[in-house]
């Protein structure tokens, strides 16, 4: 099996990076990898789909690192490779990180993504889903039991209004953004830099203030579905508290959270269910969850990272068990002759 990762660029890769682990158990696995980026696609005038896509060697790496300096260094060469070739496309890459710098690159995953869908590749996760996700206004369409209360707008004016309807603050943010950027606790509508505020985060377009729940202090829960399900391994959830670093409010290890190893309650598998249906509605193969107390902040279903860290706190490998059922999903799609589509596929 050929699997191929689209990522936002080489340079930006790192060795802790849930793309790289799971590169190194598809590699461990016996598997051929190979990497994408935004200007590797060429669509021919025969009308076929090839890509330049930076391999790596058949090796049994042992550490991500090593398989990390192989990627950046000389132990990986470019082959160009119709996508027929491919069986398994994963789109690793964050848009928002293209949307100011490269905004012709940040949505070119799910352009060839639906190319190479077309000619056979299994896509995941679906890239007529992602379109519909590629800001948070996607969280505004699961059920409301499971959001805090949300409002979204680019006016000062109604986002003073919404500030002063919550008692306990609200946090603002980019409507698109990842990675903790421009995020902002404000307790009342009457701090002194609400307007400096303001325009930092609106300078990035419109806004999503949402109600301050007091349990976000002691962080947020990552909590990982596959094919629309906990992800478990061993008995064990891939879950863990992203705990933020003293004085912040933002829990993402990108601004100095720290993993914590957690027990997965009831609460947490209620919003899993709740959530479940529209995720493979939408052909959400591997998504991560941000919880806080009984409601859901976010639902990652581009990048959702922290699969490494797992592995270090539970002592089980879950980049293994997504590899198996890439696995099972080319066995499922040899079996059926072609007939399922793509996002029936991408959660089956």
């Amino acid at each position: 099996m050929r699997i191929a990762f689209f990522v936002n660029s080489i340079e930006g890769e790192t060795p802790n990076y849930s793309t790289t682990h799971l590169a190194l158990a598809a590699l461990n696995r016996g598997h051929d990898i190979c990497y994408l980026t935004p200007s590797d696609f060429v669509l021919r005038p025969d009308d076929s789909l090839v890509a330049r896509a930076l391999t790596l060697p058949a090796s049994n790496y042992k550490k991500a690192e090593t398989l990390f300096k192989d990627l950046q260094g000389d132990g990986a060469s470019v082959e160009t490779l119709n996508v027929a070739e491919i069986d398994v496309l994963l789109l690793r890459n964050d848009p928002s990180e293209d949307a100011t710098g490269r905004p012709w690159a940040a949505h070119v995953g799910t352009v060839f993504g639906r190319l190479a869908a077309a000619r056979g590749v299994i896509v995941l996760n679906d890239p007529d889903g992602l379109t519909r996700a590629q800001n948070k206004l996607y969280f505004q369409d699961f059920p409301a039991s499971v959001r805090p209360e949300t409002l979204i707008a680019k006016s000062i004016e109604e986002i003073r209004k919404f500030i002063d309807q919550q008692k306990k603050g609200v946090i603002l943010k980019p409507l698109q953004g990842s990675g903790g950027k421009n995020v902002f606790k404000i307790a009342s509508a009457r701090d002194a830099n609400i307007k400096q505020i303001f325009e930092a985060v609106s300078e990035e377009g419109y806004l999503i203030a949402q109600s301050f729940m007091p349990e976000a202090s002691q962080g947020d829960v990552r909590f990982f579905l596959m094919n629309g399900q906990p992800l478990q391994r061993d008995g064990k959830y891939a879950a863990f508290r992203r705990a933020p670093a003293e004085g912040e409010i933002r829990s993402n290890i990108h601004a100095g959270g720290s993993a914590v190893a957690i027990e997965v309650t009831d609460t947490m598998l209620t919003i899993a269910e709740t959530v479940r249906p529209k995720l493979i509605q939408d052909g959400m193969f591997l998504v991560g969850l941000d919880i806080v107390g009984d409601k859901l902040l976010e639902i990652n279903v581009f990048t959702p990272g922290g699969l490494n860290n797992l592995s270090q706190m539970y002592g089980v490998d879950f980049a293994l068990s997504v590899i198996e059922a890439l696995e099972r999903k080319v066995d499922i799609r040899k079996g059926y002759g072609g007939t399922l589509s793509n996002r029936e596929l991408a959660t089956f």
